[in-house]
């Protein structure tokens, strides 16, 4: 397949489930390559209308766990209008347990992570990442546990992803020269704060490679070296000031960065 196959997951809890089994499925037909996008908690027809259009106008599939039957027979109806291929992952399961077991099901979403405290934990800090991802609300650096500080393409967003797998809430904020940092940022432990180093020549390349994926000469300012030591020297003071600790991420993959950092705030 040339193109990377785009699959909607639908949940009436958080999708994790659904997510699994559609990776499962896809990776018996190519080597990973493939987009899924999560829409989680659906409780209502509307949610599921704006997904299917969607899906239509991608061309993508739906795969879904809903646990009220009203719901599931709503999007499997809106597949078949739009013809959308959509796999109902918990429907025929259900169906068959209940005539085994020959009474309703209790038909209450996410009972599977009911009492495991870890697991709302870690759901609780990937929705945290999300929402104060890239500076977007620095009231957030206030509640985090870790902040990390760094020019773009220093891969703070899939530390902050790979971190909250961890049960660890992070803020992650981005350093641009023209705009000032956030006052919070002076006003938290300087311990939680963690500054994401990164060679002039590594930045270089990796944002060269950035532009050309988005079909961009890499010629542009944003990979232009005098501007890479100007983010850079803006970074530094800043650090500097803050008086926080750093990690080289310049030659290291973000699973070997996520797991420095974590060692760095048990200490």
């Amino acid at each position: 397949m040339g193109v990377k196959p785009l699959v909607y997951v639908l949940s009436d809890s958080v999708g994790e489930t659904a997510e699994l089994v559609i990776k499962a499925g896809l990776s018996q037909f190519n080597n990973g390559e493939y987009n899924i996008q999560r829409v989680p908690y659906v409780e209502d027809k509307k949610t599921i209308d704006e997904t299917v259009q969607i899906v239509q106008e991608k061309q993508g599939i739906i795969g879904f766990t809903l646990v009220d039957p009203i719901l599931r027979k709503y999007l499997n109806t809106k597949a078949k209008e739009k013809d959308i291929e959509a796999i109902d992952i918990m429907g025929p399961m259900m169906d068959a347990m209940e005539k085994f077991f020959d009474h309703n099901p209790r038909l209450e979403p996410g009972l599977v992570h009911k009492l495991d405290e870890d697991y709302f934990k870690r759901v609780e800090a990937i929705e945290f990442a999300v929402k104060y991802d890239d500076g977007r609300d620095p009231r957030g650096i206030a509640r985090a546990d870790i902040i990390l500080i760094g020019v773009s393409r220093t891969s703070k967003t899939p530390l902050s992803q790979y971190l909250a797998h961890k049960r660890l809430k992070v803020a992650n904020v981005p350093i641009v020269p023209e705009v000032d940092p956030p006052e919070e940022l002076y006003e938290v432990d300087p311990r939680k704060c963690i500054g994401l180093q990164i060679s002039p020549e590594k930045l270089n390349e990796i944002r060269r490679e950035r532009l050309k994926a988005l079909g961009l000469g890499d010629q542009a300012t944003y990979a232009n070296m005098e501007r890479i030591h100007q983010e850079l020297e803006c970074f530094d003071d800043l650090v500097n000031k803050i008086g926080c600790r750093t990690v080289d991420v310049s030659n290291k993959a973000v699973e070997e960065t996520a797991n420095i950092i974590s060692h760095m705030i048990k200490k």
